[in-house]
């Protein structure tokens, strides 16, 4: 039995009739009432245990293995929600960079400086209309008032634009 041929043969000879023993000894375990019966039962069993389990557990206000599962997961997507938001603080830190902001804030300060110079000349140039004048003549003579120390003087109210255009007609 030294030959390596007749050592395959037997081993090929008892392996395939080991498969086909056992292939026809499980189908008849399977086919077995009584043995499927008892598999799920103990089905049953550990799923009625398990419940049990987590109603004993939150009775005793402990988290059981699904709370920590739930909780985990919303944990990650908080994880990840939180990440979500550094990345964007982060750019928006390096868009608004120190520097480049206060160029910017002297820029409109300039421009601001710029407009508020062309206002004041155009008002020292620009002739006085009578409505400024009036104005104008008006804020001296209460603040002479107010210096003098004196009552105020009987004012008339100022005419609206009505009132100017209907004597402007009866002048004409």
């Amino acid at each position: 039995m030294s030959d390596p041929s007749a050592i395959k043969g037997l081993r090929e000879r008892l392996t395939a009739g080991t498969e086909d023993r056992l292939g026809r000894a499980l189908s008849e375990l399977l086919d077995n009432p009584l043995l499927t019966g008892a598999v799920g039962r103990a089905f049953d069993a550990r799923e009625k245990a398990a419940q049990a389990q987590e109603l004993a557990m939150g009775a005793l206000n402990l988290p059981s293995a699904a709370d920590i599962e739930r909780l985990t997961r919303r944990l990650r997507s908080l994880s990840q929600r939180l990440e979500g938001i550094e990345d964007g603080v982060d750019r928006l830190s390096r868009s608004l960079s120190a520097p480049k902001v206060e160029a910017r804030l002297q820029q409109i300060e300039g421009q601001l400086q710029t407009l508020t110079d062309r206002l004041s000349d155009l008002r020292a140039t620009a002739p006085a209309s009578p409505a400024t004048a009036r104005a104008r003549s008006t804020s001296s003579k209460r603040s002479s008032t107010l210096s003098d120390s004196r009552p105020p003087s009987k004012k008339t109210a100022p005419r609206s634009t009505s009132q100017r255009s209907s004597a402007a007609k009866r002048k004409d």
